[in-house]
């Protein structure tokens, strides 16, 4: 039995760390500066810039979610706090839901190449009329992000209920805290109530993001090539996300081991469960990224085999590989390095590094792979976008504009999650009984 099993989930709010909240307060100024920077030189860049970090941080925060949800479905009793901070990281979701409005209503006409006033899907691609339709999409896919948002904030409220009593704070925390444990029925009641609460709405919540989450890749991704379909496609990118928030949850758990109440409930066993994760969920992801692919490339359909051709160049598309002169002719296309890249940092090296027990078991290597996997799916993400967009143009997704934007964006996920964390609060800290 866990050192957990003797504490109780007690919340205990805390002010924002200083040096943490101004580094991430200032990477969030100098994204919004980027950005406007942008939109007054380069709108489609700028857009497309937001478009990328709006889809990676927004699947990742969801994700968090899902990994408490998970927990939930399976009665896991290991995880402790990390629940607890995987659960923070779903604070950013209502904030996907303004990214998405700001995105749809701002810079979709640099986004969608068959916008056009909807006429250009509707001369060129009739058959898609009826679903690469503006209203329809704007609709479906706002209507999923408010719909999380909602299930989100009704699940965080349930499970953060019973570890609120007691806890006091003042300003905006004090009030939710006050409103979140109003008519409270007693510590037993409330605990079973917030149990059957999670059991109805994890299960819920888990299907909510897989079908609207491959609705969003379908047409925020999968569209901007409108003659590329991929029925997995939807399914490889929300897993993604999940993957993305998993490594996520690794790193903060390793950097909170020594959190004052928290000493000693980031143990080793529960880091090496958490390698666990990333290596077998890793493999999972590679294994929809090659169901996807072994089928394309073997039906060999101009319509489907669009997608890789532009992102792993044609050689991956040959039926017979020749080992003469292999680098030229592979790595010598457009996006075909960086998107190898990417694959390298989610899968081969998660694969290969975290195969045995130590690994995953010693704190700054286990944070390692984890950061690295998280660069990788910001790649992937970039991957995923910029070459339907400017196929020609390898580094299309660096500059100063695009790499302001993507450290505005981890600025503001940061402070969101750090004043969830210690503020609001959501890392419940565990104290004696």
């Amino acid at each position: 039995m866990s050192a957990a099993a003797a504490y109780v989930d007690q919340a205990s709010p805390r002010s924002l760390p200083k040096a943490p909240a101004v580094v991430l307060g200032t990477l969030a100024g100098l994204g919004l500066i980027a950005f406007i920077v942008g939109l007054a030189n380069d709108p489609a860049t700028a857009w497309r810039a937001f478009h990328v970090n709006y889809l990676y941080f927004g699947a990742l925060s969801q994700g968090g979610l899902i990994i408490a949800c998970a927990f939930v479905i399976v009665g896991a009793q290991w995880p402790g706090p990390i629940r607890r901070i995987a659960e923070a990281l779903a604070a950013f979701v209502p904030v996907t839901f303004v990214m998405g409005l700001i995105g749809w209503f701002g810079g979709a006409s640099y986004i969608y190449p068959w916008r056009a006033d909807f006429h250009g899907v509707v001369e060129a691609l009739p058959w898609k009329a009826a679903w690469l339709n503006p209203a329809r999409l704007a609709i479906v896919d706002l209507g999923v992000l408010a719909l999380l948002t909602v299930l989100t904030f009704l699940f965080l409220r349930a499970s953060l209920r019973p570890a609120l009593r007691g806890a006091t704070a003042t300003g905006f925390a004090g009030r939710m805290i006050e409103s979140w444990t109003a008519d409270w029925k007693g510590d037993a009641e409330e605990a079973a109530e917030s149990a059957r609460k999670l059991k109805n709405l994890a299960p819920l919540i888990a299907l909510v993001y897989a079908f609207g989450w491959s609705i969003i890749a379908f047409d925020q991704i999968m569209s901007l090539e409108p003659t590329w379909f991929s029925n997995l496609f939807g399914a490889y990118f929300a897993w993604g996300g999940f993957l993305s928030a998993i490594s996520a949850t690794t790193l903060l758990a390793v950097l909170h081991r020594n959190y004052p109440g928290l000493e000693g409930q980031i143990t080793t066993d529960r880091m090496h469960d958490l390698g666990k994760l990333i290596f077998a969920f890793s493999i999972f992801w590679m294994y929809l990224f090659f169901s996807q692919y072994i089928v394309i490339w073997y039906g060999n359909l101009p319509e489907e085999t669009q997608f890789f051709r532009d992102r792993l160049g044609t050689e991956f598309l040959q039926a017979t590989w020749y080992w003469e002169g292999w680098s030229e002719r592979i790595l010598g296309e457009p996006w075909v390095r960086v998107t190898l890249f990417a694959w390298v940092c989610v899968w081969v090296i998660p694969f290969w590094c975290l195969l045995g027990q130590r690994p995953k078991k010693t704190p700054w290597f286990l944070a390692t792979i984890a950061s690295i996997s998280l660069f990788g799916f910001w790649l992937e993400r970039n991957v995923l976008v910029w070459p339907s967009l400017v196929p020609e143009d390898t580094w299309a997704f660096l500059g100063s504009v695009q790499v302001g934007v993507a450290l505005g964006f981890f600025g503001l996920f940061g402070l969101v999650w750090l004043a969830f964390a210690r503020v609001f609060p959501s890392l419940a800290v565990p104290r004696a009984d």
